[in-house]
């Protein structure tokens, strides 16, 4: 497998030109419909969604080069998103395109079931003919049209899949011999798993150079980019993607870091209870695609979802989203943003206004105000050298072999809801430590382990794929890491047939490979190691019992607390409840429940609550365990006499200062209400608010505040500008 990988990235590394091109878009959302002034929320790029649209809705109507042309009409720049797993392509699967039946090649069930996505939509095994099809039907269509902006979203294969023809015909050709039902061995699944990540891989290698051939030859340099789940979620809801790999593939520009409400609300184990814990799985989350690609130098937008898939109502909306952004904007290295996907199922939507309510109404005013704030702080947010509150240097590696071990179950092996990760994450960000996770595909690179101290890892719920990650892994232990290694090494997968215990290798688990190169031997007993200027640790606990079992965990903190601070000298690991972070002219706080310390986190200074419509300037923020706060700090602004606005739910154009007047554009969606907080060297005398026509709003309201020189405005949004002029 690895080595036809290596053949594909240097196939696509010869033939690229201009890989990973930089470019000015910061913000983008995702739509099937063309533009309407509902929709408008402005941020830099529409990414149009299908050339047959979106399978939940009619926007197949009208056509793709319509859409298209409809975004740009009102000044977007306009890109492509469609599925690779799944999509509108009705035409290929009912022998429109090539006038033969396709439906076969689903994905299929062990009870000969096809996993649908909607109507003639099934999740599909990408078959050397439908990757023909997604070239010749899709990209080069989309491509004539002069997108230059390409997505290919989800390369998702379900694990409960693998029992059409279609992927027996793959199994033959990649493995050489016949099929082997997966639920009958570990072996077997494992296999199984294997090919399924192979084919997504292959499939978007194929898609995206052909797309960058084709669009070399029309003159245009296409960036290709991946929208896909977090490979904590896939493996948590028992999904096989390429993920990792991607991040090393020469004709990827790119990702889309889809993590929202949906994937975070996953419910979890810590100190034995399980529930949701949306924001801890979003750090996770999040924290996991940016260690990914952060070796790479690959473009990553962070996605979150004012709403989510299931109906669920705003007051649970509202909550979610605060929390998932909070966690998004924790990372300071990114920072480009999808601000949402659907605009017109959040801006036309009918959900329940609460959860003991049956009435269903379109998004409430003071929610819509509120996300447009909040959206529209992200066309500004920088990129920061500051750093999350909290011991840093504390990592867990990760595999893409997580997703390999989930389905199905083998000789009563079970790891409910991923706790053999969460056992070895949750304890330390419980406590207020941002830890970090590690992607072992990556550990080649050296920025991969720069700034961990200590390193958590199991061989419980994933497989090294190669020998050399061990080496890699050997060195920078010998070199002074510290390696905290918990794990009865007795599941199911350890004796499939890999590396470690074919040829010259005669291992019987994983990690005895591992201990032996660095003078360990074999099946260590539960104890400390010195190996070169590091250590290793083996604790002979499954980490899945340190999260579901009350109290279990102190015995790995107590490991790692005196690894952090008596071995690696890194200081006092610092336990705290919250995470706090200054990033530019904004203040993030986070402050976690299920916590010893029960105190309130206190920001004070000149502040505006930008999870609150009205926009409030406080001098100080209390944030309760279990929220979340989003603060614009005025103290920070470089430049005070300046006139600028500092926070508003509209997006700001034409900007225009003199001695003694301030006027701009204010555009954002029609059936939404702007606040807006201005900063001005002294108290308006005059304002004066237009609609588009020139008439003067009559609704207009406004308020000085004179702690931060701030004024307040409110008025309804139009897509075709507001025009605001405020004179002192």
């Amino acid at each position: 497998m690895k080595k036809n990988i290596l053949v594909l990235g240097l196939l696509c590394l010869a033939i690229q030109v201009g890989a990973q091109t930089k470019d000015d878009v910061k913000t983008v959302f995702q739509t099937s419909h063309p533009w309407k002034p509902s929709i408008d929320n402005r941020a830099d790029a529409a990414i149009v969604y299908g050339i047959g649209g979106n399978p939940s809705d009619n926007s197949k109507r009208v056509s793709f080069e319509e859409r298209v042309k409809s975004w740009q009409d009102r000044g977007y720049k306009t890109h492509f998103m469609t599925g690779i797993a799944w999509g509108e392509y009705q035409d290929y699967f009912t022998g429109k395109w090539d006038g033969k039946w396709h439906l076969d090649e689903g994905q299929v069930t062990q009870n000969g079931d096809t996993i649908w996505h909607g109507h003639l939509i099934p999740y599909i095994v990408p078959t050397e003919n439908f990757i023909k099809y997604m070239k010749e039907a899709q990209i080069k269509r989309v491509i004539d049209a002069g997108i230059d902006a390409i997505y290919l979203e989800e390369p998702e294969f379900w694990a409960r899949a693998g029992y059409s023809d279609a992927f027996k015909r793959e199994w033959k050709k990649y493995y050489g011999f016949d099929w082997r039902p997966q639920h009958e061995s570990p072996e077997n699944t494992y296999l199984a798993n294997k090919l399924k990540y192979q084919l997504y891989y292959n499939a978007l290698n194929e898609v995206f150079t052909y797309a960058k051939e084709y669009g070399k030859s029309k003159g245009m340099n296409v960036r290709c980019y991946v929208p896909t789940h977090s490979l904590v979620n896939y493996s948590q809801w028992q999904i096989i993607s390429p993920e990792a790999s991607l991040a090393s593939l020469p004709c990827v520009d790119g990702y889309i870091a889809q993590v929202w409400t949906g994937t975070s609300r996953e419910p979890n184990y810590f100190n034995g209870k399980v529930k949701e814990r949306v924001f801890e799985t979003a750090f996770l989350e999040y924290g996991s695609m940016e260690s990914m690609t952060a070796p790479t130098g690959r473009k990553m937008f962070f996605l979150t979802d004012p709403i989510e898939d299931l109906p669920r109502d705003w007051v649970d909306y509202k909550k979610n989203y605060e929390a998932t952004f909070t966690a998004q904007l924790l990372y300071p290295k990114i920072a480009d943003y999808e601000v949402m996907p659907w605009p017109e199922r959040i801006y036309e939507g009918l959900y329940r206004k609460s959860a003991n309510s049956e009435e269903r109404a379109t998004i409430p005013r003071h929610y819509s105000t509120q996300m447009q704030v909040m959206i529209n702080a992200l066309n500004s947010m920088p990129l920061s050298d500051n750093k999350v509150t909290g011991s840093t240097g504390i990592s867990v590696l990760m595999a893409n072999s997580l997703m390999f071990q989930r389905y199905p179950t083998h000789a009563g092996y079970e790891d409910p809801q991923l706790s053999n990760f969460y056992g070895q994450a949750l304890p330390f960000l419980k406590r207020g430590v941002p830890v970090k996770t590690v992607h072992i595909e990556n550990l080649s690179y050296a920025e991969t382990l720069k700034d961990t101290k200590v390193l958590l890892m199991s061989y419980s719920n994933m497989k090294p794929q190669t020998a050399e990650a061990h080496k890699l892994l050997a060195e920078w232990v010998k070199k002074g890491g510290i390696i905290v290694y918990s794990g009865q090494d007795n599941d199911p997968f350890q004796s499939v047939q890999e590396w470690w215990n074919q040829g010259d290798m005669k291992y019987n688990v994983a990690s005895d490979h591992l201990f032996e190169i660095m003078n360990i031997g074999i099946n260590p007993k539960e104890g400390e190691y010195a190996y070169g200027k590091g250590i290793v640790y083996v604790l002979r606990n499954d980490p899945k019992e340190f999260a579901m079992e009350t109290g279990q965990d102190t015995k790995l903190v107590d490991v790692v607390k005196r690894m952090y601070e008596q071995k690696a000298k890194a200081g006092i690991l610092e336990f705290k409840n919250s995470f706090y972070l200054a990033r530019g002219q904004y203040d993030l706080v986070a402050v976690l429940d299920e916590n010893s310390n029960t105190n309130p986190y206190t920001v004070k200074g000149i502040l505006i609550d930008l999870f609150d419509p009205q926009l409030p300037v406080l001098k100080e923020k209390v944030v309760l365990p279990g929220e979340q706060a989003f603060l614009y700090n005025v103290g920070r602004v470089k430049d005070k006499s300046k006139p600028q606005v500092l926070a508003s739910a509209s997006r700001v154009y034409d900007e225009k200062i003199s001695k003694s007047t301030y006027s701009f554009i204010a555009k954002s969606p029609v059936n939404t209400t702007n606040s807006m907080r201005v900063l001005l060297p002294a108290k308006p005398s005059k304002y004066v608010i237009t609609a588009p026509d020139g008439s003067e709003l009559k609704d207009a309201q406004w308020l000085w505040d004179e702690y931060s020189k701030t004024a307040f405005l409110t008025f309804e949004n139009n897509p075709d500008g507001v025009k605001v002029s405020l004179t002192w």
